[in-house]
């Protein structure tokens, strides 16, 4: 009897043991797709060290299709159809581009979007607390930013009256991103010149025409246009003896002058935690979009010799990195 009641309970034991093995086995490794429109190792490996934080380690219970565009604009939406075409779990996109890609690509895979300037005035989502459809994510704030970059070349340069900014022509920067632009350059008596440019080809023609204006400083603003002609526009400033500000650091590790904005490997991080939610049930519709908290300044003391400027001890002193 005692046998027979053991061997039951084994039987038992090993059943529970087998069903739990098969659950295991057939219950599915969620499978991501991270879209940009440019690669960065630095915040490639902040996001991942956000999923580990939360228990999830790439190849093992999580996977990642990575997509880029190398800063060709026409790669984007086609590495985003083929993401929708793997049936992705969630898109987590780099950048405004790639949010927008992804947005005509799909109204129905959650999208995670880690650097956007102005989600609501662009479109992306009905509001910041109330996202409304399958985005949420981090904006950037670069609209409200726009106001410090001008402050920032103003204290270095107090005698500074005309600012040109470099853009992309036909980007989706909304109307408040330039309305904060001309608001705060007219409170700090400054004169703002916009010159966009399209195609490469167009790059000489914007340095000519900066150079015409005899501007007192440039600020480049973002998209993957910048990313791809990096180096000529650093040369370029540098060439000019034309003190610059740029929206991403690699500008500034690159030569430029100055970077100010969001701190991206920070927003890249914070990104996982709206993948774990939205991979745990919660509707991205559901998942209020988040402000950056963590800021940076990068001052390249090299590139501020090579045109002969002399950076104030008090913009020096809030810098988060120092190139010498």
């Amino acid at each position: 009897m005692r046998k027979k009641v053991f061997g039951l309970a084994l039987s038992a034991v090993l059943f529970a043991l087998w069903v739990s093995a098969s659950a295991q086995q057939s219950k599915k490794v969620p499978l991501l797709g991270y879209q940009s429109a440019g690669s960065s190792a630095e915040r490639e490996e902040a996001f991942r060290q956000g999923l580990r934080e939360l228990g999830y380690v790439e190849g093992q219970n999580i996977i990642i299709e990575w997509r880029f565009a190398q800063g060709k604009p026409d790669q984007v939406p086609r590495n985003t159809a083929e993401l929708v075409r793997l049936k992705v779990d969630v898109i987590v996109t780099g950048g405004a581009t790639d949010t927008r890609a992804a947005k005509a690509a799909t109204s129905t895979i959650p999208i995670v979007m880690t650097n956007e300037s102005d989600p609501v005035g662009n479109g992306l989502v009905a509001s910041l607390s109330r996202p409304g459809g399958n985005i949420t994510g981090l904006a950037s704030l670069s609209a409200e930013l726009r106001g410090k970059l001008l402050e920032l070349l103003k204290e270095t340069l107090p005698r500074l009256s005309h600012v040109v900014v470099l853009r992309r022509s036909g980007s989706q920067s909304s109307a408040v991103t330039l309305k904060e632009t001309e608001v705060a350059a007219r409170s700090l008596g400054l004169k703002l010149q916009f010159q966009d440019v399209k195609e490469p080809d167009d790059l000489n023609r914007a340095f000519e025409a900066i150079t015409k204006a005899r501007t007192g400083a440039l600020i480049v603003t973002g998209g993957p246009f910048g990313s791809a002609n990096q180096k000529r526009i650093v040369e370029f400033a540098a060439k000019s003896r034309l003190p610059a500000i740029y929206y991403r650091r690699e500008f500034v590790e690159a030569g430029g002058l100055m970077r100010y904005a969001a701190n991206p490997n920070d927003l890249a991080r914070r990104a996982a935690v709206f993948v774990d939610k939205i991979l745990k049930g919660t509707k991205p519709a559901d998942l209020p979009v988040e402000q950056p908290t963590k800021f940076e300044l990068i001052i390249n003391l090299k590139a501020a010799k090579q045109i002969g400027l002399t950076i104030p001890p008090n913009v020096l002193v809030r810098a988060d990195k120092v190139i010498k």
